[in-house]
């Protein structure tokens, strides 16, 4: 996919609090696939977190997207696969168990030709909203902003989840890791997973 410019994602640092106060939002930390949707024309290409094409692996999301009224736009995201009881299942997401996946869509990197990541994430997030309320497509949502990131990691544990991701509301987006993103996992979900990475670097 010679034709795309991938962009290095930003990766959140680890915490063990949620940041508190009105200058961040809050979200649920996905157990999935960290991946970055290009979009030109009809033509789509999904990379991994590290740039490797992922586009057919995941063909679905891929012709779904062509639809996607824009035309070009990049979006940061994660792809998950959902267990019987609609939790993300990262078993079933690896093994590319039968059944649809689903891409959560949390960043709009670029838009018709803009640039977007100088701009504060409230005004990023407001693109993103406008974009996916006029594609209305139920395998492809928006990572809903909660502003009670204690709130939600409490959620978060009571349901098995990986856990919170936290953003300040003004930075822009910047590739590589980076403080304006900070993420705390579940108790729970660190003591399932502790061999997890060995299946990170294999895959992604």
């Amino acid at each position: 996919m010679s034709e795309f410019l991938f962009i290095q994602p930003c990766s959140p640092i680890r915490a063990k609090t949620v940041p508190a106060g009105d200058g961040w939002v809050h979200e649920v930390k996905f157990d999935g696939y960290r991946v970055q949707a290009h979009k030109v024309g009809s033509i789509v290409a999904i990379f991994s977190r590290h740039g490797r094409d992922f586009t057919e692996c995941f063909a679905s999301i891929a012709r779904l997207l062509r639809e996607l009224p824009a035309k070009a736009a990049v979006l940061d995201g994660e792809i998950v696969a959902n267990d019987a009881l609609g939790r993300p299942d990262f078993i079933r997401l690896q093994m590319r168990w039968p059944g649809a996946v689903h891409l959560w869509a949390f960043e709009p990197l670029a838009f018709n030709g803009r640039d977007l990541r100088p701009q504060p994430l409230v005004k990023r997030q407001g693109c993103l909203q406008a974009l996916l309320d006029r594609f209305d497509c139920p395998a492809v949502s928006l990572s809903e902003p909660f502003e009670d990131g204690l709130a939600l990691l409490r959620v978060a544990q009571a349901r098995g989840l990986e856990g919170v991701v936290s953003k300040r509301r003004s930075a822009p987006y910047r590739s590589g890791e980076c403080r304006d993103w900070r993420k705390v996992k579940t108790v729970a979900w660190r003591e399932t997973n502790k061999e997890r990475w060995r299946i990170f670097d294999r895959s992604a």
